[in-house]
């Protein structure tokens, strides 16, 4: 397994660190971690694969979820209308085109 880029290397994405991005209140708060990742027009979405409802919502800066997961960095290239998921935060993130199911 390779070992994620350090996020005090060159930022890695073509948005810029101050953007916002979409999480969640649990992934915030620690109480669950990032295994899904989508990008589409709007930006980019970091979930925990569970299901969502609308409050669980969270906005944050792009550069704070990049500290809390540097992992995410591998995702940089990943394209708009794709998404990544991976079953646990050890294993390989999975990328396949368009929005991710249910």
């Amino acid at each position: 397994m390779s070992t994620p880029p350090d996020p005090a290397d060159a930022w890695p994405f073509t948005e810029p660190p101050d953007d916002d991005v979409v999480t969640l209140d649990r992934i915030v708060r620690g109480e669950s971690p990032i295994l899904l990742a989508a990008r589409d027009d709007d930006g980019w979405q970091f979930l925990d694969g569970e299901h969502v409802f609308e409050e669980d919502g969270e906005v944050v800066l792009f550069g704070e979820i990049l500290q809390f997961d540097p992992s995410l960095a591998e995702l940089a290239d990943l394209p708009i209308g794709w998404h990544a998921r991976r079953p646990t935060v050890d294993s390989p993130w999975q990328r396949a085109e368009g929005e991710p199911e249910p």
